[in-house]
């Protein structure tokens, strides 16, 4: 078990580093640092002044990956790619372009989406793995069929219609939950339940029927019949 975690935390190593990379070559190569100026500043008829000025005050005029300007460790340390991306292995977030502080913002706004996150994800494995395993148990019969044809009703149904329907019919017609919004504290469970309610739904498609799929492949395994 140990060797386990230590293996997959050294997978992770990479991984991070991938993702790190992926998002560096996307912010500040595909779209330079000019581009970026440009784009906050108007975009039409914009100074080289004004271009340099807005990277001065954000950090961007530095090198991407070194500083031939620099010596010693400030050749790597000096750069865009340290200051932006490196210090997010240490949970520096640093301020938005805007001047928000991303590591407050985060902090906020993370609350709401586990809210309904976490409900969603333990909800929907209760009703789906129940669903799969009756579906699997009574496997070939009208109720396996029925079952999979509803699964595949559900999930040809687009997520933007459960979301419409749930707003229209529980919020704006019967007015059980507000139509949208949030609320700290112990109220957050009237804002919460339909968005939990729509995610577990639109998800019971798709989800039951790769469970049912797995349960099939294993119903037959000795382990199983002893």
């Amino acid at each position: 078990m140990t060797a386990y975690i230590i293996r997959r935390l050294l997978y992770a190593l990479p991984i991070l580093i991938g993702v790190n990379a992926l998002t560096f070559v996307l912010f500040f190569v595909v779209n330079s640092p000019d581009d970026m100026a440009r784009m906050h500043l108007g975009g039409k008829r914009v100074t080289d002044e004004a271009i340099l000025s807005w990277k001065q005050a954000h950090g961007y005029e530095k090198p991407l990956l070194i500083n031939t300007r620099a010596s010693g460790s400030a050749a790597f340390t000096d750069t865009i790619l340290f200051e932006k991306s490196l210090k997010l292995f240490l949970f520096d977030f640093g301020q938005s372009d805007s001047g928000r502080d991303i590591s407050h913002d985060i902090s906020q706004r993370m609350w709401p989406s586990l809210a309904i996150a976490v409900p969603t994800l333990l909800v929907g494995l209760a009703i789906n793995i129940t669903f799969a395993l009756l579906l699997a148990f009574f496997r070939g019969t009208y109720l396996d069929i029925s079952g999979v044809v509803l699964c595949v009703v559900l999930m040809s149904i687009s997520g933007l219609f459960y979301i419409i329907a749930g707003q229209y019919v529980f919020s704006k017609l019967l007015h059980l939950v507000p139509v949208s919004g949030y609320e700290p504290g112990w109220l957050a469970w009237r804002f919460v339940l339909l968005p939990v309610a729509i995610g577990v739904v639109a998800g019971v498609g798709s989800s039951s029927r790769w469970y049912r799929t797995i349960f099939l492949e294993e119903i037959n395994r000795d382990y199983v019949r002893t």
